[in-house]
């Protein structure tokens, strides 16, 4: 596989070893999604999904924004990308809105570290990808938009009303999502919204040490760990989270990089995983 690849609107890099660095990549449109980019960013994703060799993924945008949301300067398309005939149906519309759903439905799914490295203005279903990410790092020029209550459309999207009061709680979400008010970067560092605010220029170093930090742990770990924090938040008790914990550290502990960890802690060195 090569080390940088480029589908027009979506650049991945993978020359960092065990990352991937997916770029939003219409700087002109502030990386507006069209239902064509939507399609290329879906089938990135399943093929970073097939890809054993990342375990991080962060996502970030090329130019002055994340993502304006929605392009809607651009027209609804069948599957093949041709314009609809006519008048959009309610299938068409429907399939249109699935297809967004998609995207972050697909982010969520993958077993890597999603990293989300926010820049500028992030919209809609921008906000959605952002919230479906595992850690948001946002640069002092991210403003997080819901978007959509505004142009007389829900501001449930794409997860947005799953996703944003599981981050911030409930009463802070019902207040962002009813309004639609921006949330500046300084802001969204107090609330929860991100984990770190940094300058612009260091938005991206910064996203990719969080990524190295990762990398550190063993594959078995993080895997495991992202997939218990989602699965407990769903949790219906205490015992059931316990329960789901409790399989998952037994098994932990029979790995080969669990005992690597041990005789590397007892001679004071490092530990070098295998993913075994």
């Amino acid at each position: 596989m090569p080390d940088s690849e480029a589908d027009d609107d979506i650049l991945i890099d993978r020359s960092r070893a065990g990352i991937a660095l997916l770029t939003l990549n219409r700087p002109a449109r502030l990386n507006a999604l069209s239902q064509p980019t939507v399609r290329r960013l879906c089938a990135a994703l399943d093929a970073l999904a097939q890809d054993d060799s990342v375990r991080v993924l962060v996502l970030t945008g090329a130019g002055r924004g994340f993502c304006a949301g929605w392009d809607l300067t651009t027209p609804l398309t069948r599957r093949d990308d041709q314009p609809l005939d006519g008048e959009p149906s309610v299938a068409d519309l429907m399939a249109g809105q699935e297809l967004f759903a998609g995207m972050v439905r697909r982010l969520r799914a993958l077993d890597k570290v999603v990293i989300a490295a926010v820049n500028g203005v992030v919209v809609g279903a921008g906000f959605a990808l952002t919230l479906g990410a595992d850690i948001r790092v946002a640069a002092r020029s991210a403003s997080f938009h819901v978007g959509a209550v505004r142009i007389g459309l829900t501001a449930g999207e794409c997860g947005i009303s799953y996703h944003l009061p599981r981050l911030v709680g409930a009463s802070r979400a019902f207040e962002l999502m009813l309004t639609g008010r921006p949330v500046p970067a300084d802001e969204a560092e107090r609330i929860g919204l991100v984990a770190a605010l940094v300058d612009d220029e260091a938005l991206l170093p910064r996203a990719l040490a969080l990524a190295a930090d990762v990398l550190r742990n063993s594959p078995y770990a993080t895997r495991h760990t992202k997939q218990l924090m989602w699965t407990n938040l769903e949790a219906p008790s205490l015992d059931a989270a316990l329960e789901v914990e409790n399989r998952a550290q037994v098994l932990a502990l029979k790995t080969a990089d669990f005992r690597e960890a041990a005789a590397a802690f007892a001679a004071k060195r490092a530990p070098v995983f295998t993913g075994r």
